[in-house]
């Protein structure tokens, strides 16, 4: 390949052997490739092994929990057209997209999230059977301050029921939270639930008339678990809240802020919204997807029912949830969702119902390092076969073979005559926990030398029975 200055003059040329440097008639054109920093762009992270292995791994966890509900996977492009994915998700929101215009000069985003491309597949395909229940598990873009546990990149993991109004579907959405939570290990967390059209009641107490007033008390009242009741009033006042609207509101929060049990607290809201139609029948819904969820197993210490949950995104009508680690405060939410049921609607002329809940998988796996409590391990394999000396080469490759083929995660040692204080020190700087070595005296006695590299315990096993005493002791 020949590179060549701004008045074509050859600077080098770059073959498969060599750079030969030619002459140049341009003083200012360098005659050597200059190095490239090797940096990586804020907000956005390289998964080197020790983060990934455990990274699949949850991965796995939550993909089979996931089908354990019957739910199948699905997967959508990272980049859509820009209108598919503009004027659902509401202002804030579409202020983070990572827009563009390709090189075929299309206006294109990388997705926000993962749930407006599936309502534009629900309406491309109409074939597919009601209720669908899909999950889908990949990357989404927004363009935010990054944070504790927040990145500009991360993985999504929903799952979504598509086509039923059932309030059971609602609850297993709960149920789903409660098992993933458990799958992965995640400690003291708390599903916080709560439905929308409470805030229809609350609008119609107050007296607010005007839908973007109401909007922005929402968006305030989302805010009170971080900022308090003090910064939802000074930020409703400075909007220009009237002094009676406010005082309504702030019963509103005061309420969600008294301690009571589950049911006291649907009383509580539904004695607090009176005889709105829209308000009563939210906690019509709650009651029955508290019980529901109750039924399926989630236990009531687990759940908790919080009339301060919004979700910032437009399009939620009802249920809504979102899942805290309570031994990480104001780390925020690492599972939420809730029912949507006029989105898929936009891409076609009929509604279709829908509700699901997602899993922030980078913001969970920062959660559980902060709290020492990623599952152990940080290698793919189980095991090092190492190799004794040269001679001992087909007697490994037969361990590691026999071992791969009885479901073990074996790695073999790929230098022969290596030194074995070296291969130990590798299993070791990589986290394998056990290694295998086998000299000729074993070979000839069909056995090997299965050593624990925390413990330096060592101990002799027949290769016969190998795969079962790691099975055993992994």
């Amino acid at each position: 390949m020949i590179y060549t200055s701004g008045n074509l003059n050859p600077i080098f040329v770059t073959t498969r052997r060599a750079v030969l440097e030619l002459p140049c008639q341009s003083a200012n054109v360098p005659t050597a490739m200059a190095k490239i920093e090797p940096r990586i762009l804020k907000g956005f992270r390289d998964y080197l092994p020790e983060v990934m292995v455990p990274r699949v791994r949850l991965l796995r966890a939550i993909s089979s929990v996931f089908e354990r509900f019957g739910y199948e996977p699905l997967d959508t492009p990272s980049i859509e057209y820009a209108d598919i994915l503009l004027g659902k998700l509401g202002p804030e929101a579409e202020k983070l997209f990572y827009r563009f215009r390709d090189n075929g000069d299309r206006d294109v985003a990388l997705r926000y999230e993962l749930t407006i491309s599936l309502a534009r597949v629900i309406a491309q395909y109409r074939e597919l059977p009601k209720p669908f229940k899909r999950y889908q598990m990949g990357p989404v873009w927004r363009a935010e301050s990054p944070a504790r546990g927040r990145f500009r990149e991360f993985w999504q993991c929903d799952v979504d029921i598509v086509g039923t109004t059932s309030l059971q579907a609602d609850a297993e959405c709960i149920a789903i939270d409660h098992a993933t939570m458990t799958a992965v290990g995640a400690p003291n967390y708390r599903i916080r639930f709560n439905n929308r059209k409470l805030f229809r009641g609350l609008q119609a107490k107050a007296g607010i008339a005007d839908g973007s007033a109401m909007d922005a008390v929402m968006r305030a009242v989302d805010k009170f678990d971080k900022i308090g009741a003090d910064a939802v009033r000074k930020e409703l006042a400075e909007g220009g809240l009237g002094e009676a609207p406010l005082a309504v509101v702030m019963d509103f929060l005061a309420l969600a802020a008294a301690p009571m049990g589950n049911a006291a607290r649907i009383a509580a809201a539904r004695e607090f919204v009176g005889g709105n139609e829209q308000g009563a029948k939210g906690c019509d819904e709650l009651q029955q997807v508290y019980d529901s969820a109750r039924n399926m197993g989630v236990p009531d210490d687990v759940m908790q029912i919080d009339t301060t949950i919004v979700r910032g995104l437009d399009y939620y009508t009802g249920t809504v949830f979102e899942t805290f680690l309570t031994d990480l405060p104001g780390f925020g939410s690492v599972m939420s969702g809730g029912r949507y049921d006029g989105l898929i609607g936009l891409f076609m002329n009929e509604e279709v119902p829908a509700v699901g809940i997602s899993v922030g998988i980078d913001r969970l796996i920062a959660a559980l390092e902060e709290l020492k409590k990623l599952p152990p391990g940080r290698a793919s394999a189980q095991v090092l076969v190492t190799i004794f000396d040269e001679a001992g080469t087909a007697y490994a490759q037969r361990i590691a073979r026999e071992l791969r083929n009885a479901g073990i995660n074996a790695e073999l040692w790929l230098e022969p005559g290596a030194k074995l204080q070296k291969q130990l020190k590798y299993a070791e700087r990589k986290g394998i926990a056990k290694v295998i070595v086998a000299g000729p005296a074993e070979a000839e006695a069909g056995t090997v030398n299965l050593k624990t590299l925390a413990t330096r315990e060592q101990v002799t096993v027949k290769l016969a029975d190998l795969a079962a005493a790691l099975g055993e002791r992994t």
